[in-house]
């Protein structure tokens, strides 16, 4: 299994990365997961835009959805004819949301470019992919995701506060791509997203390998994420994610 971070700016695009989106690879399958707010354009450096098999949407605020408004646009009108239809796993509503921010109607809305369905807590295969969710910690429904695939196992939080969940998600995890939105400061709005040391903590907990901080919020010193990462205690590798990244699983 072979994941290319595409963006992993948290809650907008920042000076160096839009927000977030990871491409996952196997057996000549290609999976979005994520496809947030300028992750188009970054992914056509790394990926042939047309070559994707399938998208998965951890929940529908912008920095995790909105470039399937242009990717639409893309696999809908290409000059060289409309390319075929590709499945879309996201929350309840993601087609009428996504055909709502393009101000379409909602029949067809996007049903011509993409397949919806609806994520829900438990497995599911996609492509050659095991895929299991869980609900996360967040103001609106939004999911977690472990995803295995030749006794590997790459676990990703999405958007998520403080939740037992985690631990589960990221268990024994080869790769864990966690979410660092704050930096341990006092009175943080709970509920909502994680500190560095949090994930970190959460991933020896776990006992996962290497843990990947990403969801960087562009107003903080991605450094200090990683300072704060370190001093959790867990043992593993550490880092942080940047566009153009690939971990190998």
């Amino acid at each position: 299994m072979r994941v290319t971070v595409i963006g992993c700016s948290g809650s907008f695009p920042g000076p160096d990365s839009p927000a977030s989106c990871y491409l996952i690879e196997a057996d000549g399958f290609a999976m979005l997961l994520d496809f947030g707010s300028g992750a188009l354009g970054s992914l056509q450096r790394y990926h042939p835009m047309y070559d994707i098999d399938a998208i998965t949407v951890s929940h529908l605020h912008p920095d995790h959805c909105m470039d399937l408004c242009g990717y639409w646009v893309a696999r809908r009108y290409c000059p060289y004819g409309t390319k075929p239809k590709i499945p879309v796993y996201g929350p309840a509503d993601t087609g009428e949301q996504m055909a709502k921010a393009y101000g379409l109607a909602l029949d067809p809305g996007m049903t011509e470019a993409f397949d919806f369905h609806t994520l829900h807590e438990g497995s599911m295969e996609i492509g050659p992919f095991q895929v299991t969710t869980w609900l996360m910690n967040h103001p609106i429904e939004a999911y977690g995701f472990r995803i295995e695939h030749g006794g590997k196992v790459l676990a990703y939080s999405g958007d998520t506060g403080a939740s037992d969940v985690i631990t589960d998600l990221a268990k024994n995890a080869d790769l864990f791509l966690c979410e660092a939105s704050f930096l341990d400061v006092p009175d943080l709005p709970p509920g909502v997203h994680l500190t560095g040391k949090d994930a970190g903590e959460y991933a020896s907990r776990a006992g996962a390998d290497r843990l990947v901080l990403t969801h960087l919020v562009p107003w903080n010193d991605p450094s200090e994420v990683l300072i704060e990462a370190k001093g959790s205690g867990f043992r593993g590798e550490i880092s942080l994610a940047h566009p153009g990244a690939v971990h190998e699983l």
